[in-house]
């Protein structure tokens, strides 16, 4: 008899453990998307802002108004999109002041190199990216031979000789006819929200564990009934 107990006694103590647990977690994914709804309003505050000549080089999607001129130089780099594969057009940007920010004019479909960018001064606006280091999921960037599958800022800077790039580039806003290329305004913003959907999950099973309880403790019962 009093190994059943201890035995009833530990699996208790267990179920109290992972009900605990689930009901941690599901509060925890709870304040996760509350995180989540308050990154969604800032980000979409930004998008929809005015652009701005006052940048914050680490406030992503911030709507940035930059001035001055485009080099000739120019990097393609692979792309999906809704118009279908193709590359994105990146050109550096010089600022009056020096500085030099890489500038994502746009899709271009495969096989065209998109229309050269106008000369003299220019004004420009566009949403604030931060830098997409070494390449995508699969591929690796390789300067050597021109394939580039990211916006690494850093490798795409050194391989354009770019002595005073700025850390981010920026997304051109749509910018001309939609049959010209290349084609801008295409930025995909989207953050997963699954936060509800997991705190649920986690509160079904907190409930499965309190079941759990109530069954080893109707067993108990019945036991000392028959007893």
């Amino acid at each position: 008899m009093a190994a059943s107990t201890r035995a009833k006694a530990t699996l208790l103590t267990g179920v109290a453990f992972f009900f605990v647990l689930f009901t941690v977690l599901g509060c925890w994914q709870l304040q996760r998307r509350e995180w989540k709804h308050a990154l969604i309003e800032r980000v979409q505050s930004r998008v929809h802002a005015a652009p701005s000549g006052d940048i914050a080089p680490d406030a992503e999607y911030s709507h940035v108004r930059l001035e001055g001129r485009f080099e000739a130089a120019s990097v393609l780099v692979q792309a999906n999109t809704k118009l279908g594969a193709g590359h994105w057009l990146v050109q550096p940007f010089t600022l009056a002041d020096g500085r030099q920010v890489l500038v994502n004019r746009g899709f271009v479909p495969q096989g065209s190199t998109g229309e050269t960018a106008p000369l003299g001064p220019r004004v420009v606006t566009g949403l604030l990216r931060l830098s997409e280091p070494h390449g995508s999921l699969l591929r690796a960037n390789d300067p050597a031979t021109g394939r580039w599958f990211s916006r690494d800022v850093a490798a795409i800077a050194a391989q354009l000789k770019l002595a005073r790039a700025e850390p981010y580039f920026v997304d051109q806003d749509e910018h001309g006819p939609q049959e010209a290329w290349p084609q801008g305004g295409l930025t995909v913003i989207s953050f997963p929200d699954n936060h509800l959907q997991y705190a649920l999950t986690w509160f079904a099973l907190a409930v499965l564990c309190v079941g759990a309880g109530w069954l080893v403790l109707r067993g108990d019962n019945r036991g000392h009934a028959a007893d």
